[in-house]
């Protein structure tokens, strides 16, 4: 069953009554570093896609989130007292220090962040699991705090926390569903060349599936290795469920890379009469 938005009253009226959000300033305390909060602009309202402030035509080069040797995406986190779902919208008002350079970041990169439940005052410690939100609008004020609004856009599990300062970064599994959809790619490719059938687009193979669903969609492929299955699926974390697909997946791309070139080199003769 769809869950429609909530429905948001204005983000200045949302700031100026008694809102929830006021428990914002008690989220766990984190060590401030000297990294620089970025240009400044007058307050305004700005969609996403739009730019903030003058700033130049030129386009900018695009921005790949930073990925760890085991392939996670580093993911900037936002602890907050609520709970935020995809295709859910929220209104938000940053004024923390931190918080304030991790927006000018998200502002200038992809647009988005992740959100982690973590309690009334932080007890407890924030959630594994969150939700990815991206900024669909946002005000800048004079005085560097920021009005916004964030769309759920994709669950996400916390593997691991790469920095506490100035704010929260963790890393999740949304590189290696990448990776393995490229290799599944690849091996289709081939394999397609390998018994004669013509080479096309393979197309989406995620489909719009977040990282868990699509490695159980992957390792479900893997038909004639029943034990290889089994234990994909005793796995309870999803990044090292699509680490173990991606070796595999490898090792079977190679294989058939090497078939491809031995049948390239030594094409088989047509039969004679």
């Amino acid at each position: 069953m769809a869950l429609l938005p909530q429905i948001l009253p204005s983000p200045r009226l949302a700031a100026a009554s008694a809102s929830p959000h006021s428990a914002f300033r008690r989220a766990p305390r984190l060590l401030h570093s000297s990294v620089s909060a970025g240009r400044r602009a007058r307050g305004r309202l700005a969609t996403a896609a739009g730019a903030s402030g003058s700033g130049s035509s030129s386009s900018p080069e695009p921005y790949h989130p930073p990925e760890s040797d085991d392939g996670l995406v580093e993911l900037p986190l936002f602890p907050l007292p609520l709970v935020l779902f995809p295709d859910a919208t929220h209104a938000l008002h940053i004024f923390e220090f931190r918080y304030r350079i991790m927006m000018h970041t998200v502002l200038q990169t992809d647009l988005r962040f992740g959100v982690v439940f973590a309690g009334s005052g932080g007890s407890g410690g924030a959630a594994d699991v969150g939700c990815v939100g991206e900024v669909v609008k946002h005000e800048r004020l004079a005085d560097d705090r920021f009005f916004l609004i964030c769309k759920g856009q994709e669950r996400f599990r916390v593997a691991r926390v790469v920095r506490t300062k100035p704010y929260l970064v963790a890393a999740d599994a949304e590189a290696l569903a990448s990776d393995v959809e490229a290799l599944m790619r690849d091996v289709i490719r081939i394999a397609n060349r390998l018994n004669g059938k013509p080479e096309k687009d393979v197309g989406d193979l995620r489909r719009g599936l977040f990282p868990t669903p699509f490695s159980f969609y992957v390792g479900n492929t893997f038909e004639g290795a029943p034990r290889e299955q089994q234990a994909l699926l005793e796995l309870e974390d999803t990044a090292a469920r699509l680490r173990r697909e991606r070796d595999t997946l490898r090792n079977t791309l190679n294989y058939l890379t090497a078939a491809s070139a031995v049948k390239d080199a030594f094409p088989s003769s047509p039969s004679s009469g």
